[in-house]
């Protein structure tokens, strides 16, 4: 069975990734891509030889006949683009973060169980070895009661198109916390068994906005100096977990800092865990004495982002990356924005639900 696929979004995570990704399966044919900047569009459309190309998603979703496509837009097309599409019985990919807040998300969620049809969220770091070590170890129980982890991703230097859609909350949702921690703080989680937020203390920064030293132009970005940037650059938070477990984050695109750092730390009653800088550290105690173990990494890993997509649409399994967890993902995000606007800690059965 040949299925048929279409990319809403032409930019740098589109082309470096996900295309590229599906182009790789068997069984797959590239059909259709959208791009409401036509350049782009048409850059994609040329060099895989359509005679079409789009600008509008609702045209080429009512025109195409597609089994699934990948959703590679700015945050704030996440929610329209998903529902039309399931509303249309094709399985969504999309990027994360899943959506602006966590009521999109739901309703996401919702639409995919009225179409019955795959929805999985774009988190590619579960997808890396160092995660795939990770949870092994951790549904093994060989961390024993997880009760605490920490988690980051700082930049010296480094707010992706300054003045472009990534600095403007209408569009993007929010800064660094809605960008770099769906990653490592959706780890986490994912590593316990994604258990339900209860409450969140957290406060977000705006310091850099006019520094003309942190513009950085991942993926492709274009921004403007005189654009909008009404987003954060620094967030931290503390979160209760109702495993009884608490998470305390911290993410940037600009600080004071010797260098860049992502990092996630598992505590637990038998065992804990450092990653930083692509180097996995396991620490347990062996005959009373605390032992260091460096995991070797250098191996291939058994599932594949894109192949394991198109396996849950072959098989209707589950994805890795469900709807669902994101909901939650993004009730913490909501909250730390909350709290840090409010000056209060946030009760999410109370104000965010």
């Amino acid at each position: 069975m040949t299925l048929r696929y279409g990319c809403v979004g032409a930019g740098g995570i589109a082309r470096a990734k996900h295309i590229k990704g599906y182009q790789n399966i068997p069984d797959v044919e590239f059909v259709a891509v959208c791009d409401e900047n036509e350049k782009f569009a048409k850059e994609v459309a040329d060099k895989y030889g359509f005679n079409t190309y789009y600008t509008d998603y609702r045209d080429m979703l009512e025109k195409e006949k597609l089994d699934f496509i990948s959703v590679c837009t700015p945050n704030f097309l996440h929610y329209p683009v998903t529902v039309l599409a399931l509303e249309k019985s094709i399985h969504v990919h999309c990027e994360k973060p899943i959506a602006l807040n966590a009521k999109e998300a739901q309703q996401m969620v919702d639409a995919k169980n009225r179409a019955g049809k795959i929805l999985m969220v774009g988190l590619n770091n579960r997808f890396t070895n160092h995660a795939w070590f990770v949870k092994q170890y951790a549904d093994e129980g060989l961390f024993g009661e997880i009760y605490h982890v920490r988690c980051g991703w700082k930049r010296v230097r480094g707010i992706p198109g300054k003045g472009g859609w990534f600095t403007n909350k209408a569009m993007s949702g929010g800064g660094p916390l809605i960008d770099l921690g769906v990653h490592f703080m959706d780890l986490v989680m994912y590593f316990m068994g994604y258990p339900n937020p209860v409450s969140v203390t957290g406060a977000t920064y705006s310091k850099f906005s006019e520094n003309k030293c942190v513009n950085s132009s991942g993926w492709g970005m274009t921004g403007d100096d005189n654009g909008i940037m009404d987003v954060e650059d620094m967030a931290v938070g503390f979160v209760r977990l109702d495993n009884g477990a608490t998470l305390d984050l911290e993410f940037s695109w600009a600080s004071n800092i010797e260098k860049d750092e992502n990092f996630y730390e598992i505590r637990g009653t038998k065992g804990g865990a450092i990653y930083c800088h692509g180097e996995l550290k396991i620490i347990t105690e062996q005959i009373s004495t605390l032992v260091e173990i460096n995991p070797n990494l250098n191996f291939e890993n058994p599932i594949d982002e894109f192949s394991h997509f198109i396996d849950c649409i072959k098989t209707g399994k589950e994805p890795i990356a469900k709807p669902e967890e994101s909901v939650k993902l993004m009730q913490i995000i909501d909250g730390i924005y909350l709290s840090s606007e409010s000056k209060k800690e946030i009760y999410f059965q109370e104000e965010i639900i």
